[in-house]
């Protein structure tokens, strides 16, 4: 920490020099860096003072003899002793390495499982979701492709989310999600079980993955609406296929060819980074994968339940009685817990 310190103090001065000034480039690249270390140096720098304080406290115990005196000296320890942990802890998170894509814009793919007309309808039912949850961080959200069916479901939804830290948030969302309710075509009041699957992919830069136009294939189509149904006469949506790994693309929401082949190609660099993330996380043959180490999206993560309005992460086995609130886009309790229960795995496995 004292060498976080020592680039600290370096950093600050480097961005008071004109010549750095006059190099915008290399002026954010310095500013992006000393921001990143800036909490852990003020927890450093608390956690010092506290020290000190206490040091200061347990030398007057010494040379005191009053007894009031000496009673409130032994409660002033005790606080700071009890603040220097807390200290001490957060300071120990914030040296956990922090993942690179955690600031990105991600593509959130939502696609009906199990369970045929009642698993679109719950993939329609996770999109509104994570749109409401969208709206309450001021985050932007813009569908990408979508599959609809004939009651307002969806086989297969792509949505491109924008905003300030998307990824270090929505990343725990990939995975199976269950939902047990009594559908409306269900004329017996029998509770059915369904599911649908969400993947989280951090958007890819081209610097990150370079894509060889000659192992694409590049195809035009109608655009369809629910049902199937051709909903204009031009050749305007796009189908990218990668050869290479086979991976499909398709993008139907603009108007014109050209801005969906853009968007195709940024949802196909973001599936390829993924996959090949996948690909280095299993030769490593990790016993407990992350989730964007492994894109394993077979894991039953969450369960919806209507009739009790319940809502349980079973990776942390939390459970709340508001899923009426979940579905509406308040589901920061969730994510926060995962977190935290990131971060408390992370302190274990360094001995925190």
């Amino acid at each position: 920490m004292a060498r976080a310190q020592e680039r600290y103090n370096e950093l600050t001065e480097l961005l008071s020099d004109p010549d750095i000034l006059a190099r915008q480039e290399l002026w954010q690249q310095y500013s992006r860096e000393l921001a990143s270390l800036t909490p852990g140096v003020e927890l450093y720098r608390r956690y010092g003072a506290l020290k000190r304080e206490r040091a200061e406290a347990r030398e007057l115990m010494q040379e005191e003899q009053d007894g009031e005196l000496l009673d409130f000296l032994r409660e002033e320890i005790a606080r700071l002793t009890e603040e220097m942990e807390q200290v001490s802890r957060e300071l120990r998170e914030s040296l956990l390495p922090r993942d690179p894509h955690d600031e990105k814009n991600v593509f959130l793919e939502i696609r009906a499982g199990t369970g045929g007309e009642e698993a679109a309808l719950f993939a329609a039912d996770l999109l509104r979701m994570y749109s409401r949850y969208a709206e309450r961080k001021g985050w932007k959200i813009e569908i990408i492709d979508a599959h609809a069916t004939d009651i307002g479901g969806f086989k297969e939804v792509v949505a491109g989310i924008e905003g300030k830290g998307v990824y270090s948030r929505l990343k725990y969302e990939s995975g199976v999600h269950r939902v047990q309710r009594i559908p409306a075509t269900e004329s017996s009041g029998r509770i059915h079980t369904s599911a649908a699957t969400v993947a989280v992919l951090p958007e890819a830069e081209e610097v990150e993955v370079e894509i060889n136009p000659q192992d694409l294939r590049i195809d035009t189509f109608c655009s369809t609406g629910p049902g199937g149904q051709s909903v204009n006469t031009t050749q305007s949506a796009v189908r990218v296929t990668h050869l290479p790994s086979g991976l499909v693309v398709s993008c139907q929401d603009e108007k014109s060819q050209l801005q969906n082949r853009e968007k195709a190609l940024r949802v196909l660099r973001s599936r390829l980074m993924d996959h090949y993330i996948a690909e280095q996380a299993a030769e490593l043959a990790e016993t407990r994968r992350s989730q964007i180490g492994s894109g394993d999206r077979s894991e039953r993560i969450r369960t919806y339940n209507f009739p009790q309005n319940r809502i349980t992460d079973h990776r942390i086995g939390l459970t709340l009685h508001q899923l009426d609130l979940a579905l509406d886009g308040e589901i920061d309790q969730i994510i926060e817990s995962l977190i935290a229960a990131t971060r408390a795995k992370q302190l274990e496995s360094t001995g925190g």
